[in-house]
């Protein structure tokens, strides 16, 4: 097993901060900053501590341990903005960050439209710190390892994949009295189980490591493997077919931009002209929702504005978008904390996306199905058509062919080419939803569905 351990911690500040370190790192910027005539100052301090098991070949073969702290500071002058960042927390190189900061920022044409930095603002309080997830220890995940890659020797499988845990604090404050701070936890466990050539997959990702079950999720990839060997070719064509929540998340994934105000300005929003329009069938509705408590995420944005909830479809009809501060003043509307850290160029986006679920378990959908197929997950998917929202990818570690009611056997891969506005008015069920975790798109609170008309376009080479 090769273990490495990596940092790139900031000197003097110790593993671990406090919300009060980090704020004293936030006021030693502001007053370097104040002290050589800055007058409008903004950083963020962010520290990370993460690990990460490595496993394949039903052995564990890495083990990575990474600190990272990192200040990242923007000033602002005479209409130009510009944001340097550093490691390290001696007042030397905050003070050399902040004279990057301005070097560049002298730099940059004059922006018209900048705003002045926010004052104070207030925040609804999360707790997504769990000790238990933060104390999760090198021996914790080796074990859940071992008994995963165990179980794969037993069935006669290859197990391979990674088990991860990270605590992440963060701080800001600007010259004007703003000052934010948040922390919390995450785990990660993803297996792939493979029987010959044949293989399946499952991956969780949650705050609180009480809310994985890797076994489980090591016994469900080996059945799947098992159930895939011996896959059939099938024809090419429509079918309905009833994805699991990880193929449902890299999918609708890709529509979390089309909800920002900046892309809608700019016509290049599969929303524009389509805004109060029945888009999608009236069993799908949107929000974004940090405080769900499915949901991981701090409660301001890049500009420490309050993050609100917004419905962002409503029984099938985009009715609202999410607002930086800058398109939010251009609409004349109020800001919905969705910016990201300026300067940026695509403005705000919607990082916690919640669809409504519904009441149908996989069972029931596969047991209301005559000849249709199962899907586990997607991959490798690109966008073809922006504003029809056309996309194309492949099915990927389990798609299975369901006849009367009853899965049959496993299919060969097929080659998609789908629009996600057509996909989602074709909705037939959905599942409860859940905190789905794929690998195209980051984490989303979606249902399984059972969608009629999927368009597949070719039997993919495995």
């Amino acid at each position: 097993m090769n273990v490495a351990r990596k940092s790139g911690a900031a000197r003097g500040l110790k593993v671990g901060a406090t919300e009060r370190e980090l704020r004293n790192v936030v006021d030693t910027v502001l007053r370097l900053a104040k002290s050589i005539g800055v007058a409008e100052t903004e950083v963020h301090v962010d520290e990370t501590i993460s690990a990460l098991t490595r496993f394949a070949n039903n052995a564990i073969h890495q083990n990575v341990a990474e600190h990272t702290v990192n200040v990242s500071v923007r000033t602002q002058v005479d209409q130009r903005t510009a944001r340097a960042t550093t490691n390290r927390t001696d007042e030397d190189s905050l003070r050399a960050a902040i004279e990057a900061s301005l070097s560049l920022a002298h730099s940059q044409p004059k922006n018209p439209h900048l705003l002045p930095l926010p004052g104070k603002q207030r925040y609804r309080r999360v707790n997504r710190f769990i000790k238990r997830t933060a104390a999760l220890s090198p021996e914790d995940r080796a074990h859940a390892v071992r008994r995963a890659c165990d179980l794969a020797i037993k069935n006669g499988q290859t197990a391979a994949g990674i088990f991860s845990s990270a605590q992440s604090q963060s701080a800001m404050g600007n010259s004007r009295g703003l000052f934010a701070a948040y922390r919390d936890t995450h785990a990660v466990f993803s297996i792939t189980m493979q029987e010959g050539s044949a293989a399946s997959w499952a991956k969780e990702n949650a705050a609180n490591i009480a809310d994985i079950d890797p076994q489980r999720l090591a016994e469900r990839a080996s059945d799947k493997a098992h159930r895939a060997t011996g896959a059939r070719e099938l024809v090419p064509g429509q079918y309905t077919v009833i994805l699991e929540p990880a193929a449902v998340l890299d999918l609708v994934g890709f529509l979390f931009y089309d909800f920002a105000a900046t892309a809608l300005q700019d016509k290049r929003s599969c929303f524009n002209g389509r805004m109060g329009k029945q888009v999608f069938g009236k069993n799908i509705s949107i929000v974004d929702d940090v405080f769900h408590p499915l949901q991981l995420g701090a409660p301001f944005d890049g500009e420490g504005m309050p993050r609100q909830r917004v419905l962002l479809v409503n029984c099938g009809v985009p009715r609202n978008l999410v607002y930086s501060r800058a398109s939010a003043k251009a609409a004349k509307k109020k800001p919905t904390g969705h910016g990201f850290m300026l300067p940026n160029e695509y403005g705000e986006a919607p990082m916690n996306l919640v669809f409504s679920g519904g009441k149908a378990s996989l069972e029931e959908m596969i047991a209301s199905t005559n000849r249709r197929l199962l899907v586990t997950r997607l991959w490798y998917i690109r966008e073809v058509d922006p504003y029809e929202k056309i996309m194309t990818g492949m099915t990927r570690d389990g798609l299975f062919l369901v006849e009367k009611g009853r899965v049959t056997s496993a299919a060969r891969n097929f080659r998609f080419n789908q629009s996600i506005l057509e996909m989602l008015r074709n909705v037939e069920m959905l599942g409860p939803a859940v905190r789905a975790a794929g690998e195209e798109a980051f984490e989303m609170v979606v249902p399984a569905m059972k969608v009629r008309d999927f368009r597949f376009s070719e039997v993919t080479k495995f």
